[in-house]
């Protein structure tokens, strides 16, 4: 019998083999006992904080405030809505958003939101471009960090392939690591699961990994990453 052997190719990496966790919540989380959460190693988390340019998440205030009293590094998020224009909702971002330096960069959200009742458009990728270059600029220069990007597959795919590569970018990939469902695009933050559990948190919620090592998160709390 001849023998032989099998060439297989690099392991695909899990949740698990990054050693930096947090989370993202909204007022779905409802009252979240924010001093469990830091207890429980999470390393910081991403609150929901505007959508458009009139909703403000009812419990972000008080997640805002009850994280930082807890030692959760925290940062806001808005949620892109399009019908309105980057410029609006820069605005209410900032009217809404305090500006702490010890915050974590903010975020903007864009994903395709089919079942909206009120929007329906689907904006050319030369306009979505544009008007997230208005907000992610003027964001840069109001709280002094650079946004991060959130995205979902398909609308990186539809949109933002080659798009804003000196950005941080915050993957959302349930089915599989990144690598697997948006191709060469670097990213920093993988949302992996929408079913986490964390001990201060009623029910689910996302979880997210950062890719680098705890000298790595670090670094990005210092900006330097």
């Amino acid at each position: 019998m001849t023998a032989s052997c099998a060439s297989f190719g690099p392991r695909i990496l899990t949740p698990e083999d990054y050693p930096v966790h947090g989370i993202d919540v909204s007022r779905w989380q409802g009252d979240i006992d924010w001093r469990q959460v830091a207890h429980s190693g999470v390393a910081f988390a991403w609150i929901k904080a505007t959508e458009g340019g009139d909703h403000v998440d009812p419990m972000f205030m008080t997640n805002w405030i009850a994280a930082a009293e807890a030692g959760v590094p925290r940062g806001a998020y808005h949620f892109w809505y399009m019908c309105r224009t980057g410029q609006e909702q820069l605005d209410w971002f900032i009217q809404n958003v305090p500006r702490d330096p010890n915050a974590l960069p903010p975020v903007l959200d864009m994903e395709w939101v089919g079942e909206s009742k009120t929007c329906r458009r689907q904006p050319k990728r030369d306009e979505i471009l544009r008007e997230m270059q208005v907000f992610l600029d003027g964001a840069e220069r109001w709280y002094g960090k650079r946004p991060v990007i959130y995205t979902s597959v398909d609308f990186h795919r539809d949109r933002l392939v080659d798009a804003f590569t000196g950005h941080h970018f915050w993957l959302r990939s349930v089915a599989g690591h990144p690598s697997t469902r948006y191709g060469d695009r670097r990213w920093t933050f993988w949302q992996y699961t929408a079913k986490g559990r964390v001990p201060g948190i009623q029910g689910d919620v996302d979880r997210n990994a950062f890719v680098g090592s705890q000298t790595d998160w670090r670094m990005f709390l210092q900006g330097r990453y």
